[in-house]
């Protein structure tokens, strides 16, 4: 099967690698030349170019450009493929995503790989970053059953667990267990630094472990991936977001009030209730 791969950044690069690994060829499409010929000199694709005529060959497409891009990039990838190629993007954002690219292109499956790390770019590729990551499929009844297969052919092939389920459900959950936490990050992080007393926000940089490292690690992360969520998932990022300021405030109120026994019985549930969202 050969697979285009449109963006070769820590996702679409990770996956060109463990593809290319599984003996796909790999075809990537970048916007500057550099980064493809350093793609190829990674492992990352077979052939390599700025070109999406590139493409016109395949059976699979890969769109893993920012959230934004998606979609005009949809729209002036259509003209070079054949009839029978299947499109899928990695964004984390389904609904609008899925919504209209399925105006454009008859044969799109929306995917979302649920694996990252805080780096960026060609050089932050990794091999075996999707293995045993779950990759949601979001697919309609429009959808052709050879489309769904194709693309979840390729999700497996590098160790994902495939999960299916509407765009609306898709963008609900990962408001809350994605999109929700990079905002909560960055707010400790931006929070700490506003502390005014020099001495002790430079000693507190100077103790910073493993529990700020962990919490703050997503809040850290790629600016323009992280305003893209609120952008492109902001009706459900603001009811996440709303939910957990009232949360706070309850632990707020029950603290000032010495309100112990609520305040042991949330970290009693949420030490039992952590390991549900665990693999």
């Amino acid at each position: 099967m050969k697979i285009g791969i449109i963006g070769l950044g820590l996702i679409g690069g990770s996956l060109g690698l463990d593809l290319t690994a599984q003996g796909y060829h790999v075809v990537g499409v970048s916007r500057r030349a550099e980064t493809g010929t350093k793609a190829l000199k990674m492992g990352v694709a077979k052939e390599s170019g700025v070109d999406l005529s590139l493409l016109k060959n395949c059976d699979v497409v890969v769109i893993a450009t920012p959230i934004e891009y998606i979609i005009p990039t949809l729209r002036k990838l259509v003209n070079h493929l054949s009839l029978h190629t299947v499109v899928t993007d990695v964004g984390s954002v389904k609904e609008s995503i899925v919504e209209e690219a399925q105006k454009i292109c008859p044969h799109f499956v929306g995917s979302h790989p649920m694996a990252g790390t805080a780096n960026s770019g060609i050089d932050a590729v990794e091999k075996d970053l999707f293995q045993n990551a779950p990759c949601v499929i979001t697919p309609d009844h429009n959808t052709s059953l050879r489309a769904i297969a194709l693309i979840e052919k390729m999700w497996l092939s590098v160790g994902c667990q495939i999960l299916k389920t509407s765009p609306q459900i898709h963008d609900q959950a990962v408001a809350w267990i994605s999109h929700l936490p990079v905002f909560v990050s960055a707010n400790l992080i931006f929070t700490c630094l506003e502390e005014q007393d020099k001495n002790i926000r430079e000693f507190a940089q100077k103790i910073a472990s493993s529990g700020f490292k962990d919490t703050s690690r997503v809040g850290g992360g790629n600016p323009e991936l992280g305003l893209m969520m609120a952008k492109n998932n902001q009706k459900n990022i603001i009811n996440t977001l709303k939910e957990y300021q009232k949360n706070l405030e309850n632990i707020i109120n029950n603290i000032e009030s010495n309100n112990w026994q609520e305040i042991e019985q949330l970290l009693n549930t949420t030490q039992i209730k952590r390991n549900d969202f665990l693999r």
